[in-house]
């Protein structure tokens, strides 16, 4: 199977998320915004879960690139860096916040994605508790916690990310 091909597949059920969500989205919906037949469409999937789940793959995935890459930082302080890692967290909820099926997708109660969004999140977890035990902070776990748990009330608010910045800059220099 072509990677671009794939890649396209799952551009085009990126776009029927936006506008329909996962549960109205069809195989029909996706193999129309690409130009395909339904049956050409699974050549590159099995049916519309696999399509959303490699979608949701791929979103996690790229966003913990941008939060290891934010982590690895070598000329960032300790609070830049854990930034770093909340904002990626954060930029995944806001390039779905036009729409209003953003919560299908990264919710880690969801059938199809919840194991995805778990171990996205414990990830996440790992990299920050790291930063904040270099950094000597008590309890690095629990600051972990508390920084994601943080991000977690802008993602459930998204039309507030503009406030994410001062918030988490104040609680990580709190922490550290």
């Amino acid at each position: 199977m072509s990677a671009d091909r794939l890649s396209a597949v799952l551009d085009s059920t990126y776009e029927c998320l936006l506008l329909c969500g996962v549960r109205r989205t069809t195989m029909d919906d996706i193999a129309h915004r690409m130009g395909l037949s339904r049956s050409s469409l699974y050549t590159y999937v099995h049916n519309k879960d696999e399509a959303f789940r490699l979608l949701a793959e791929r979103l996690h995935s790229r966003a913990f690139e941008a939060a290891q890459a934010a982590a690895a930082r070598t000329d960032a302080t300790a609070e830049e860096r854990a930034l770093g890692i909340l904002t990626a967290k954060l930029d995944l909820v806001l390039a779905l916040r036009d729409s209003p099926h953003v919560a299908e997708l990264l919710d880690a109660r969801a059938r199809l994605f919840g194991d995805i969004c778990t171990v996205f999140t414990a990830r996440l977890r790992t990299l920050l508790t790291e930063i904040f035990k270099e950094a000597g902070t008590d309890r690095p776990q629990d600051a972990a916690d508390i920084c994601l748990t943080l991000v977690h009330g802008f993602e459930s608010s998204p039309q507030q990310a503009h406030l994410m910045q001062p918030a988490a800059e104040a609680v990580i220099n709190g922490l550290l």
